[in-house]
């Protein structure tokens, strides 16, 4: 499939990735963990720091080269499916639950990264959600209630608060603290850096071809060699359609842009981080040095086109929208790309063990989350794979998919 299509930025400002092998030999581990992107990296941050455990990391290209490289490294614990509206879904306990989970994986991610042998780029951050039109406000309204009451960290704005901060003014908005932005393609790499230094063997240019399960775990099988394995972890993303069909996710594609530096970005409060009730959402941010990252225009379609006027063309669509927040700044497009991502059924993603085959672990951040997510799962896969439980599996259960 083809992940992403364009001129991507990411893989631009961090060229000091690891070389690593390919794999030409038969060996064995305890854990294989299929995909090098943000959740095989962080599954491989986390369980490599568990000595009693081999722990090895394949990817069928260069690692990070697949969704990661697209990824706009907004972090959030708000979902996409606003608390409200999950817990109409879900039952109220377990809504909560998964919005708490989300917030201390975002408290993870900053304690994981603040230990990094380089900077990531994490940069604690708010996010100011607007509503896009009068008649969410009160869908904005019954949101914040819900945060409020279980103690998440908002705060409501009318009109003139959001516009006293910008140069723009929304019928209401919330206000989070607990969020984040990072390098996404930066952040992958030095995970597996530092995964590879604490002992984790990674392979690139090394497909699985063929998976076989047996007495002692499975055996799996590559190009040029052949990995025996007690458990394996399949952290693909949005690699595999069929797998997706499977699981009930719809896959879609998304656009996104950079701008050239901004001189000035004094206008843009303390650079929150910025989106919106309408869906499809815009939602922008800033970066180190002083661009705006900004997506939207979803698209129901899987793969990313080829046709780089079709991605310029919504990409100047996008830069219509920041212009029209900021127009003092005059932004300049300097990369667009469209990016395919997914969803499952019901705003979950999916974490943990096949209901049918015993080992075999899945950590997919199908939603507008996924790095989150994937510091939940890799957690949760790691408590399950060392003390077989883990309070939040139930959660995401693979077996709650629409077909296996």
């Amino acid at each position: 499939m083809n992940l992403h299509n364009g001129q991507l930025y990411w893989p631009e400002t961090y060229t000091n990735t690891g070389e690593y092998p390919v794999l030409e030999e038969d060996i064995s581990c305890d854990v294989l963990i299929v995909g090098g992107g943000m959740a095989g990296a962080l599954c491989a941050h986390v369980l490599g720091q568990e000595k009693e455990l081999d722990v090895v990391l394949i990817d069928r290209r260069h690692p990070g080269a697949g969704s990661s490289s697209a990824n706009t490294g907004l972090l959030q614990f708000s979902s996409d499916k606003m608390l409200h509206e999950l817990i109409e879904q879900q039952g109220e306990q377990d809504a909560v639950y998964f919005y708490q989970l989300c917030l201390q994986a975002l408290e993870d991610l900053k304690k994981m990264t603040s230990g990094l042998s380089e900077d990531p780029e994490f940069r604690e951050q708010k996010s100011l959600y607007y509503a896009s039109s009068p008649e969410d406000t009160l869908k904005l309204e019954r949101e914040y209630e819900a945060l409020k009451k279980y103690d998440f960290p908002v705060e409501y704005l009318e009109p003139q608060e959001i516009s006293s901060r910008f140069p723009f003014s929304k019928p209401a908005a919330i206000v989070t603290s607990g969020d984040a932005d990072v390098n996404p393609y930066k952040c992958v790499q030095i995970l597996l850096k530092d995964a590879a230094a604490s002992g984790v063997r990674i392979f690139e240019h090394t497909p699985l071809i063929r998976k076989t399960k047996t007495v002692h775990g499975f055996t799996c099988e590559s190009e040029k060699g052949t990995i025996s394995a007690r458990y394996v972890i399949f952290a693909t993303g949005y690699e595999n359609d069929f797998l997706a069909q499977q699981l009930g996710a719809d896959l879609n594609r998304s656009y996104a842009i950079v701008t050239e530096p901004i001189p000035s970005l004094k206008t843009w409060y303390e650079e929150w981080m910025i989106w919106e009730t309408k869906r499809p959402y815009l939602y922008m941010r800033t970066t180190k040095d002083g661009r705006i990252v900004a997506g939207g225009l979803d698209e129901d379609k899987a793969e990313a086109p080829l046709n780089e006027g079709l991605i310029e063309e919504r990409g100047e669509r996008i830069l219509q929208k920041i212009e029209e927040h900021f127009p003092d700044i005059a932004p300049k497009i300097s990369h667009s790309w469209c990016a395919t991502f997914g969803e499952s059924h019901d705003g979950l993603p999916y974490i943990g063990e096949h209901p049918n085959r015993l080992g075999e672990y899945y950590c997919l951040g199908f939603g507008g989350n996924g790095t989150v997510y994937s510091m939940l799962g890799a957690t949760i896969i790691k408590d399950l794979i060392t003390k077989g439980f883990h309070p939040a599996s139930r959660l995401f259960t693979i077996a709650r998919a629409v077909s296996l």
